[in-house]
């Protein structure tokens, strides 16, 4: 048995890790389209869809480890598409360039923007697996980029195959979040916003588990970081600035925040790219006597590319750039985006490997910015660009952690890449069908919908002009400086994007959480994290469902 899986061109890959692949995609996918669109932030998935795809196996009696690993993989490929277009996609509504007739139905917006959502998303995961194929090497076995979420995801597989107390914890905060999620959305028993005045600044706050179990994964730090951020603008900005005269008015004193914000992250996100590209360099010097080695779970990779790496590469290439075609783009924008696409994945995978963060949105700017320097584009397609390389950098990310967490195991490389590209299309067709049915659900984006989207409101600015160059270069200064003084300033710029939104107190109260339990237990494997994680599973899960469901009832 062993000889077999050793010689066969994908081994652990069973019928039942691509079933598990397929239904765990469209699940995660549709969770994911809802978390980034409301909470204007999406955690890496890997965690989850390890305990779940464990927990699914043993129901199929299987114990074997590494398929376990190939059906996580297929699982969590859909989150990072529907990550790339809920943070470019909705600019297009709200910049008027795309509408919602307040009569429309949601088969007639898909009718309307569903194959062209598809066509994007799509493109995405063809390049985004051709480049994950091609930088696994590099980064994995070369380089040795630590990849703390893959890493993660690695010992959670490990816990989870010794006892499966962690998947009940898991589940049960699933299913506690989603019906919390039922209480307050589909019932009303429980306000979604509480609000109040504390010294004549207007405080919100959502009730949400969700947004408690994204402050606690991403860290006290960070969610401090982030009651930061709104707190400048609740506080110094909206009260302060517009009692003084600051600002001529409360829209002049918004504008200024939106600007300021995207200047944050946008220099932050150039500066993380400038610290992660000398980091590799350093790293490529220091490690160079490596480069000759390839380790045993390589050989599936190696054995593709030698029978068929360049027609498939080359395939991958010519589908990218005809769907690039039928979006309307010309020959010499369509060229250029390959190119922007292949230099963004790059910097994501290293960038990923070494932070565990994916400025995905903001290689999307970049490479939108740069191909205007040579051609002009439509607003239209100005944001179509942009969700396609924020989709591949985003698939890319998520597929090397995958990949490391494989190395960890000894999974073949290969079975991970074919049923990466299965999920991420099954992901392709769930992100496109979740993304217009909450948007018909809500009736737009923006917070007053209750989308948020902030990253897709830095894009927007970013495509339509800053209205004041002088705030945004400020801005984006300051965000350069912070990061160079490791302060995630991104984290900052969102928080200052979101002051009104309702999300700053109850992601702080998770961050608060986190360190109570983490200065009381030493022990990394606790159960915060997998309770975190049910968290956002459960209202994501329950807030698609009823977002679907309620297309289906008009």
């Amino acid at each position: 048995m062993k000889k077999e899986n050793q010689s066969a061109l994908f081994p652990n890959f069973t019928v039942r890790a691509l079933v598990l692949a397929i239904f765990g995609s469209i699940l995660m996918t549709a969770s994911s389209m809802y978390v980034a669109l409301r909470m204007s932030a999406l955690p890496w998935p890997t965690i989850f869809v390890a305990v779940l795809s464990l927990t699914l196996m043993r129901l199929f009696k299987s114990n074997n480890l590494k398929e376990v690993n190939v059906a996580s993989t297929g699982m969590s490929a859909g989150a990072m598409v529907a990550g790339g277009l809920a943070f470019t996609i909705p600019g297009l509504f709200m910049s008027g360039v795309w509408t919602i007739p307040e009569e429309a139905s949601d088969n007639s917006l898909l009718g309307r923007y569903g194959w062209t959502i598809f066509i994007v998303a799509l493109s995405g995961v063809v390049l985004g697996t051709l480049l994950c194929a091609l930088y696994r090497k590099r980064t994995i076995d070369q380089l040795k980029l630590p990849y703390p979420i893959g890493q993660a995801s690695a010992e959670t597989l490990k816990a989870g195959h010794e006892g499966g107390s962690r998947a009940r914890v898991l589940f049960s905060a699933l299913i506690i979040a989603g019906l919390f999620v039922l209480l307050r959305d589909r019932f009303q028993f429980i306000p979604g916003l509480a609000a109040f005045s504390l010294a004549g600044v207007s405080i919100a706050f959502q009730l949400s588990p969700m947004a408690i179990g994204i402050g606690s994964l991403i860290g006290f730090k960070s969610t401090a970081l982030w009651l930061g951020g709104a707190a400048i603008g609740a506080i110094a900005i909206n009260r302060i600035g517009v009692s003084l005269n600051w600002f001529a008015s409360a829209a002049e004193a918004a504008s200024f925040i939106q600007i300021a914000s995207i200047g944050l992250m946008v220099g932050s996100g150039l500066a993380t790219l400038l610290v992660s590209l000398i980091g590799s360099w350093r790293s490529r010097k220091t490690q160079e006597s490596a480069s000759g080695d390839i380790v045993e779970t390589e050989r599936g990779i190696s054995r593709i590319r030698k029978k068929s790496s360049l027609p498939l590469g080359l395939l991958a290439v010519v589908v990218a750039f005809v769907l690039s075609i039928l979006l309307g783009l010309s020959v010499a924008v369509s060229l250029l985006l390959l190119v922007g696409v292949f230099l963004a994945s790059a910097m994501s995978t290293i960038i990923t490997g070494e932070t565990g963060l994916n400025p995905m949105e903001i290689f999307g700017i970049l490479v939108l910015l740069a191909i205007r320097l040579f051609v002009p584009l439509t607003p239209e397609h100005a944001f179509l660009i942009a969700a396609i390389v924020a989709v591949a950098c985003g698939y890319a990310g998520d597929m090397m952690n995958d990949f490391k967490t494989g190395s960890m195991l000894g999974t073949a490389p290969s079975s991970q890449l074919l049923i990466e590209f299965i999920g991420g299309f099954f992901g392709a067709i769930t992100a496109t069908l979740a993304f217009v049915a909450l948007a018909s659900g809500y009736g737009g984006f923006g917070p007053e919908f209750g989308l948020p989207a902030a990253q897709a409101q830095s894009v927007t600015a970013m495509i339509a002009g800053i209205g004041n160059p002088l705030v945004f270069i400020i801005a984006a200064v300051i965000g350069i400086i912070l990061v160079l003084l490791k302060i995630p300033a991104t984290i900052i710029g969102i928080g200052l994007l979101l002051t009104g939104a309702g999300l700053a107190i109850p992601i702080f109260a998770g961050g608060v959480l986190e360190l109570i339990i983490r200065k009381k237990k030493s022990d990394k494997e606790g159960p915060l994290q997998l309770i975190a994680a049910g968290l956002l599973g459960g209202e994501g899960i329950t807030g698609t469902i009823l977002a679907i469901v309620a297309m289906f009832a008009r």
